[in-house]
């Protein structure tokens, strides 16, 4: 007589069911992320050139309606500005390291110099991409402080090592948030409470990015300057005997 096949019991489907949920999230974690910081790159380069490209595209579909009727279209626009960014980002970079392209920067600095509020933003922030490609004097550029309180870390990057009025040495930390850098807070912290890594800032970011997935598996928790942790009390006579 042929045996009857058994019924899944409830229980069993529901943690079928929860487990292949939680590893198809878990999966797709990692891609969604990936997707949403490229798309936020690949936003940003190509609404730089996207009008010229559009109204290039647009013509084209007039002069040609045949031919190129259907090339007006909104991925392909957009695909082609974000190439076009990304050339004339080489070429600026290349025109930058000759002496034409110092002298033309030159001029454009001194142009944006008599603007006020364009001037303090441009001086900023090429300030800041200056100090992110150089270490600063006397501590790491990527280190670890107390924040958003004692006890708790988080990592920040050094951008300005200076002195207070008494002499201390104190520096500017800017603290990114996860999993999007942009935004984050400047703390000002004495060195000595500075906690060093040995992180890149491309590791630095990585670990951001990831919400502390991509981590190294040793880190350093305590400031150098730091006193040790006292002993808990008996640990002493635990030790001796």
């Amino acid at each position: 007589m042929m045996a009857l096949p058994t019924r899944t019991p409830p229980t069993a489907m529901r943690l079928y069911v929860q487990r292949y949920l939680i590893t198809g999230l878990l999966t797709f974690i990692p891609v969604w992320l990936t997707w949403v910081v490229f798309k936020a790159i690949f936003s940003l380069l190509s609404e730089i050139n996207l009008p010229w490209v559009t109204a290039l595209f647009e013509a084209l579909a007039a002069a040609y309606p045949r031919t190129l009727g259907h090339i007006n279209q909104g991925w392909l626009t957009s695909l082609l500005a974000f190439v076009a960014t990304l050339l004339a980002l080489y070429i600026l970079g290349f025109a930058a390291s000759r002496v034409l392209g110092r002298r033309l920067l030159g001029a454009f600095e001194r142009l944006i110099a008599r603007i006020p509020l364009a001037h303090t933003i441009y001086s900023g922030s090429k300030k800041l991409m200056s100090m992110l490609q150089t270490r600063p004097e006397g501590t790491q550029r990527v280190v670890l402080i107390d924040f958003p309180s004692p006890g708790l870390k988080a990592v920040g990057f050094v951008t300005r090592v200076f002195r207070d009025a008494d002499g201390a040495e104190l520096a500017a930390v800017y603290v990114p948030t996860t999993p999007n850098p942009t935004g984050g807070y400047l703390e000002i912290v004495p060195i000595e409470r500075l906690t060093s890594t040995d992180w890149s800032m491309d590791q630095a970011m990585a670990f951001i990015l990831s919400a502390g997935a991509a981590a190294p598996d040793r880190l350093a928790f305590r400031a150098s300057g730091a006193a040790s942790a006292p002993a808990p009390p008996g640990s002493e006579v635990a030790s001796e005997s």
